[in-house]
């Protein structure tokens, strides 16, 4: 079986694997084997092949995965770049747009948008009425548009500039 498998795979812990997962699936499939359809070895020898198999196609499958992968990972490398850093600095503005709500706006907002908590959960978890939840969430979003909206100090004076 070992000789088997590593003739058909020419790698020698991928025989050795192979071999254990026959002799393991022979004792799970004993009660499989009949005599009278032939001799032991042969029986081995065809749970052999179709471990060989399995092997051959998990390889394929490994380096179907390994290729995709590859250029899944040079794609991005490629398109890296003006997008990541504009991205990046978005995320900063946001979050000094952010800082310009008020302590309980930025809380239920980033509860409804982070936590991905609906507005009832949010007034459950904290205890306030939900029509109290709604009009923060609601004030803080036309705060948030109005912020976004008009530049800030630091934009402005780099607009000029």
């Amino acid at each position: 079986m070992y000789t088997l498998a590593r003739r058909s795979l020419n790698d020698v812990r991928d025989a050795e694997d192979v071999t254990q997962q026959v002799f393991m699936a022979a004792w799970r499939g004993r009660a499989g084997y009949r005599q009278d359809r032939g001799p032991l070895a042969a029986w081995l020898v065809g749970i052999t092949r179709h471990a060989i198999a399995d092997a051959h196609a998990a390889r394929t499958r490994r380096a179907d995965i390994e290729n995709m992968s590859a250029a899944q990972q040079e794609e991005a490398v490629r398109h890296w770049g003006l997008d990541e850093s504009e991205a990046a600095v978005n995320r900063v503005l946001v979050l000094q747009k952010l800082e310009r709500l008020t302590p309980v706006q930025r809380r239920l907002l980033g509860m409804a948008v982070y936590g991905d908590m609906t507005q009832a959960q949010i007034s459950e978890h904290t205890g306030l009425p939900l029509g109290t939840v709604k009009s923060h969430i609601r004030r803080a979003l036309h705060s948030l548009r109005r912020v976004m909206d008009s530049p800030s100090p630091s934009e402005g004076a780099t607009a000029t500039s």
